[in-house]
């Protein structure tokens, strides 16, 4: 729960700041072009090699798994889906709205805030849970870079137990009861994307 909260926080901004700027501010740049060919990669990429890149990047030059390289990993995953939904849904933003905006002298600034990101609100947010429903199951990132620990640790500086990585081990071993901890854990993790995923469509129709 600590890393994908972690990495939600880390990759939200990053996501609504560079949707925003795709949209608004980046028609027809280069900048713009390199932004959207990487997001495209990260959306592509398997989620193992995220992992790989973070345990290469932290991991190894600290000489240890901890959590933020977990975060880190997950993080990168969480950007690229926030990015191409902020960025889709201000292009479905009315360009009459930002005029009438405009013709009110409201600077580009506050029409953004205040008009374009209000209006796309309900669909940046579902893009967001929708990230954040991806990430609640990854566990190949985290083999790499969180690794795991059979005892609780509340400290983001070592390395950090997740239910995936403990459902992936525990499914492994040959003893029934470890195996039903695992399951246990599968439900779960079902249990709460599914309540993610129906949060998302029930809060997207309700803002619309």
């Amino acid at each position: 729960v600590a890393m994908v909260l972690a990495a939600t926080l880390i990759g939200t901004p990053i996501g609504i700041f560079s949707g925003v700027y795709l949209a608004e501010y980046g028609q027809g740049t280069w900048l713009a072009a390199a932004t959207r060919f990487i997001n495209d990669i990260l959306l592509s990429a398997p989620s193992i090699v995220i992992g790989l890149f973070i345990y290469e990047l932290i991991v190894v030059p600290t000489h240890g798994a901890s959590g933020w390289a977990g975060s880190l990993a997950l993080s990168l995953i969480v950007i690229p889906v926030v990015i191409r939904t902020t960025e889709n849904m201000l292009n479905l933003i009315p360009h009459a709205l930002r005029e009438a905006a405009y013709a009110l002298g409201t600077p580009k600034w506050k029409v953004i805030s205040a008009v374009t990101l209000t209006a796309a609100r309900s669909g940046v947010i579902t893009g967001i849970l929708l990230a954040v429903a991806r990430i609640a199951g990854e566990t190949a990132p985290l083999l790499y870079t969180a690794a795991s620990n059979q005892f609780f640790n509340a400290s983001m500086n070592k390395a950090m137990a997740s239910v995936p990585v403990t459902i992936n081990k525990f499914a492994m071993q040959p003893y029934p009861n470890l195996q039903r901890i695992a399951w246990a854990g599968v439900f779960l993790i079902t249990l709460g994307v599914l309540g993610l995923n129906i949060a998302a469509r029930v809060f997207f129709r309700k803002e619309k």
